[in-house]
């Protein structure tokens, strides 16, 4: 993980985090020129006194600063929009997988695959091969990569929140609830995630670890388990 990645955006690895990225980079852009226009105009006014006190109306200007913020608006509304209706079930599922939060870990479900459910906990330390610290846990989920993903999520005692920031995946895993998250992964890798909601003493003990992998090693890494 690079030091940019720690107060930025991970690396995305999902269409999902690139749409989120692109958004933020663009309002960021907007907002700065704002930023540095009302900036220089303050400047003006303070150093230069740019005032002229028989100026007691002009239509124009005013119909100029009020259309430039509607326009700047729109401009920021409609891509938002736009990256809402991608985040909502943008497609059919290929595989769906159910997370299950519990005081403190997690149980997955293959509905695709029968019989196929493990737990998932957080390894202690001095188990773990990397520096991933609070990270690392025994069971993996495997996911296949270019495939259509559904994750449902639910809890069966507090709320809790299956995150996964490097593909931009956020939902809260609510008792009696399910919520679901549809995806894609566009590379081969493992991320991390956590349990983004506070649930208790050991809230930051739920790590979630995703293996991505093509979907033929998939297929038989699931065969074999």
């Amino acid at each position: 993980m690079s030091t940019w990645s720690l107060i930025s955006f991970q690396d995305s690895a999902s269409p999902t985090l690139e749409q989120m990225i692109m958004f933020h980079d663009f309002t960021m852009t907007v907002l700065t020129m704002i930023t540095i226009l009302v900036s220089i105009n303050m400047i003006f006014i303070m150093k230069y006194k740019f005032t002229n006190r028989f100026l007691l109306q002009d239509q124009t200007t005013e119909i100029i600063w009020t259309l430039i913020p509607v326009f700047i608006l729109l401009a920021i509304a409609l891509p938002s929009l736009q990256t809402l209706y991608l985040l909502d079930d943008p497609f059919t599922p290929n595989l769906t997988v159910k997370s299950i939060g519990h005081q403190w870990f997690w149980s997955y479900e293959y509905s695709d695959f029968p019989q196929m459910e493990f737990d998932s906990y957080m390894l202690p330390s001095e188990d773990t091969k990397t520096n991933n610290r609070l990270l690392e846990s025994d069971n993996s989920v495997l996911l296949p990569t270019l495939t259509k993903i559904r994750m449902i999520s639910t809890s069966t005692d507090v709320i809790h929140a299956w995150t996964v920031p490097s593909l931009g995946l956020k939902t809260d895993s609510v008792p009696g609830r399910l919520n679901q998250l549809i995806f894609m992964i566009k590379r081969p890798g493992i991320f991390y995630g956590q349990c983004s909601e506070i649930c208790g003493a050991n809230h930051s003990f739920m790590p979630i670890k995703i293996e991505a992998m093509p979907i033929s090693n998939f297929i038989t890494n699931i065969k074999l388990n």
